[in-house]
């Protein structure tokens, strides 16, 4: 029988773009697990997103049934309302963050995965938490590269 899984993300940016991170709460049965990482130079969006990659990423056994909840419109609703298949379809063409949008369809594919918005800071518990794991992980020592988003955004030099 697949496991049940139930995971919550959220993602942050101080200024848009700007240092930012995301925070991450994986529940399975009794157990429970928080993940967040944080970047130099990102965007609200792409720490959204990626946050999802990586809670689904973790998972260690196929064909899950996993429901994400999230208060990110633009990851809830690229994939309950099929958007994202469309820009799958023509190639990405003119849609921002392909790099995760692609690495998100790999791992998507992997498992049975329901998205729930849910209003961001409305004293949910578990979003308040991811919300306080991405902040705080966007003021970290230690701030990563988002490689994707430097490649995809950076002016160009000619």
């Amino acid at each position: 029988m697949p496991n049940k899984i139930i995971i919550y993300t959220d993602g942050a940016a101080r200024g848009n773009p700007g240092p930012g991170g995301y925070g991450i709460v994986l529940i399975s049965g009794d157990h429970r697990r928080e993940l967040s990482q944080g970047y130099r130079l990102t965007t609200n969006n792409r720490m959204e997103l990626l946050a999802v990659i990586v809670a689904l990423e973790k998972l260690k056994q196929e064909n899950s049934k996993v429901t994400i909840y999230t208060d990110s419109r633009y990851v809830a609703d690229a994939v309950e309302k099929n958007w994202l298949f469309e820009w799958e379809r023509k190639g990405f063409k003119k849609k921002k963050n392909p790099d995760l949008w692609k690495r998100f369809l790999t791992v998507y594919r992997k498992h049975k995965v329901n998205f729930v918005w849910i209003k961001g800071h409305a004293d949910h518990p578990e979003n308040e938490r991811c919300d306080q794991l991405a902040v705080q992980a966007s003021y970290g020592g230690k701030l990563a590269e988002d490689t994707g988003y430097t490649d995809n955004n950076s002016p160009s030099l000619f």
